[in-house]
């Protein structure tokens, strides 16, 4: 069914990840994109180079200030930013600012009705706060992280001595935008506290943007490698400073004499990668793997008997995983590391799909695998509870509903009664 509110609607989107980045929060933003045309929307797109998780220029794009490109019948004009290979505040800075002022500095091919800026980059956002002024545009702020809590909270070198920055900035933005979707409900005491009136607050939940698993998994075992009698505690996704892996590490150095059936596997690519392996590479029940193409992403995380999510304990609010819809799509228990009062406890124990031990502490995470492989009955019970949640709570057409109302001139109806819509 056609959304009326985006017919004919002209739309900039700026946001630095989009496809073919597979992980984070580029499949969020191109499906969006994807679907806004599909509604009869004129988009066009502002995005960076492709360069999450691994962190690298890719070749095609050397030397290039901009490539403009068709994805999936998206104008997207990808626009040439610094790439830090390893993260510290200041590399941090010059990556988000030279994104910002190059996407600030682009003539359009049209002049837009609204301007969506997705959350991060945030000096993308303060781009788009500008350009929506420009053009007389109606903004609208996507946030899938919180940049002033995600800066003192990451681990990245400098980062708290500039996250009053960073929320000066974040406000200044987020208080320019006719309404701000959050991905999660924890987040509007931190967007209310910079600013935002609460009625322009709405909750816009991520989606499960994979497919459910389709493959046999004992052959998916088998072609990976991983023996019946084995267990596989799999984490799949960035290796980045938040996740802090060396905690997994160090609970596959411990399992080597405690749980020899145990099979640790890292999947995927960050800038901690490299660090990663030279820690732990040489232990024989740690594997590591390139991330999982994504037409068989989701019967890789099937195949494994255990899906862990591991976060420094510092991580309280600024984020949510984005793996999770992916986790609960797969239908297997999730076991997740991280502090017990943050974003990232409170959905998993919304779902029922997972448990929750204490971070950074790696014989707690060992033991919590062991106890939940010693529950057949309840890892049965957790693995349905975390599909059926991804089923009813984490449907696509749902929340690109949502979103597209946000974007259309109302925003009646998203996450609050009719009647109570954006002023």
């Amino acid at each position: 069914m056609v959304e009326q509110g985006l017919r004919g609607l002209r739309i900039l989107v700026v946001g630095i990840n989009y496809a073919p980045e597979h992980s984070g929060i580029a499949p969020y933003t191109t499906q969006a994109c994807e679907h806004f045309v599909a509604q009869g929307a004129e988009v066009f797109v502002l995005a960076g180079v492709p360069h999450y998780p691994h962190w690298s220029m890719p070749g095609e794009y050397s030397g290039r200030l901009r490539t403009d490109e068709v994805r999936n019948g998206v104008p997207v004009r990808r626009l040439r930013h610094h790439v830090p290979a390893k993260q510290s505040a200041l590399r941090r800075i010059v990556y988000e600012v030279s994104f910002g002022s190059h996407a600030y500095t682009q003539r359009l091919p049209f002049r837009p009705d609204v301007v969506l800026a997705v959350v991060p980059s945030l000096f993308g956002t303060a781009a788009a706060a500008l350009l929506a002024r420009r053009h007389g545009a109606r903004l609208v702020v996507w946030v899938q992280d919180l940049m002033g809590p995600a800066t003192a909270q990451s681990g990245i070198a400098g980062g708290a001595s500039i996250s009053r920055v960073t929320t000066l900035i974040e406000g200044w933005a987020l208080r320019r935008a006719a309404a701000v979707g959050v991905l999660n409900a924890t987040f509007r005491p931190y967007v209310e506290s910079i600013g935002v009136a609460p009625e322009r607050i709405h909750v816009v939940p991520n989606w499960s943007h994979v497919e459910r698993p389709g493959a046999d998994r004992r052959v998916t075992r088998a072609r990976l490698g991983w023996a019946d009698d084995q267990v596989i505690a799999l984490h799949s996704g960035n290796m980045g400073l938040k996740q802090g892996l060396e905690n997994v590490v160090a609970a596959a150095r411990l399992a080597m004499d405690a749980a020899p059936e145990l099979r640790f596997v890292l999947m995927g690519d960050g800038n901690q990668r490299l660090a990663l392996e030279d820690i732990g590479g040489m232990l024989p029940n740690l594997d590591f793997l390139p991330p999982a193409d994504d037409t068989e992403f989701t019967d890789v995380l099937a195949a494994a008997d255990v899906l862990l999510i591991n976060e420094r304990a510092a991580t309280l609010d600024m984020s949510l995983p984005s793996k999770l819809t992916s986790y609960f799509r797969a239908g297997r228990p999730v076991l997740a590391a991280v502090p017990g009062l943050g974003t990232t406890a409170d959905e998993i124990r919304r779902s029922g799909g997972g448990v929750v031990v204490a971070p950074e502490d790696a014989l707690t995470l060992l033991r919590g695998i062991q106890d939940l492989m010693a529950d057949e009955e309840l890892l049965c019970q957790l693995a349905a509870a975390a599909a059926a949640y991804s089923e009813e709570h984490l449907g696509e057409q749902s929340s690109l509903r949502r979103l597209a109302r946000l974007v259309s001139l109302s925003g009646a109806g998203v996450d609050q009664p009719a009647g109570r819509g954006l002023k």
